[in-house]
């Protein structure tokens, strides 16, 4: 029976794809501050703004591809049942190849409806527009977690971090919650791996192997550790 290996990811690895993220400017994302295009009240206050703020973003992702970090993660499945829990919304993972991928924060490739989050549907391209409803009748918006709302995924992914043989950390500064708590529900006597240029600071740090390095570099130094 293959080592269940969990992999817990932020921004820092698709910031190797060309996708930026609001903690590299201070609070702004691509020059909006978050708390106006990524919080309930920002949608309904201007939806409009919201709405395309996510197209443009959905527009990045599409032009961008996997970069070696995604696809090392990819092929350790051949050694290891690799579950991977990400903070990000971009689909890079999934086109990498890995088959186990949970999305805390949602896809921002599928819509949700504006009334109950559980219906989501997949984006034909890159523009969600204004009067596209769900079949409650709703506006469709972006599939992703806004700040101000629950983590629906939170549970699933504790009960997969409590399960790790092994654990791996890439390109998170740990700096959002819940999905920073994940961390302590590794148990103690598993391996942890952290890559990222600036390690942070975890409780969980019996067995812990840092790897001060980008992701795509720390990959590589993986997966001659391993």
């Amino acid at each position: 029976m293959k080592k269940k290996l969990v992999v817990l990811t932020g921004a820092g690895i698709s910031a190797e794809s060309g996708l930026k993220t609001f903690r590299d400017t201070d609070g702004l994302w691509e020059g909006f501050n978050v708390y106006d295009v990524a919080t309930p009240e920002a949608w309904r206050k201007n939806p409009e703004l919201v709405q395309d703020f996510y197209n443009q973003r959905r527009k990045q992702v599409r032009l961008a591809q996997p970069n070696a970090a995604h696809i090392a993660l990819a092929a350790l499945e051949a050694s290891y049942d690799v579950h991977i829990i990400t903070q990000n919304v971009d689909d890079l993972h999934e086109r990498a190849g890995s088959t186990k991928v949970s999305h805390l924060h949602g896809l921002i490739t599928r819509s949700q409806s504006d009334k109950d989050p559980r219906l989501t549907y997949p984006i034909e391209g890159w523009e969600l527009k204004m009067g596209e409803l769900c079949e409650l009748g709703t506006q469709l918006r972006a599939h992703v977690v806004w700040f101000g709302e629950e983590v629906p995924m939170i549970e699933t992914a504790a009960r997969i971090c409590c399960s790790a043989d092994i654990f791996v950390l890439v390109g998170s500064s740990l700096a959002v919650y819940p999905a920073a708590g994940l961390v302590d529900f590794v148990p103690v006597s598993t391996p942890m791996y952290i890559i990222d240029p600036m390690i942070p600071k975890v409780r969980n740090n019996h067995r812990l192997v840092k790897i001060e390095k980008k992701a795509v570099e720390g990959m590589r130094d993986l997966l001659t550790l391993l």
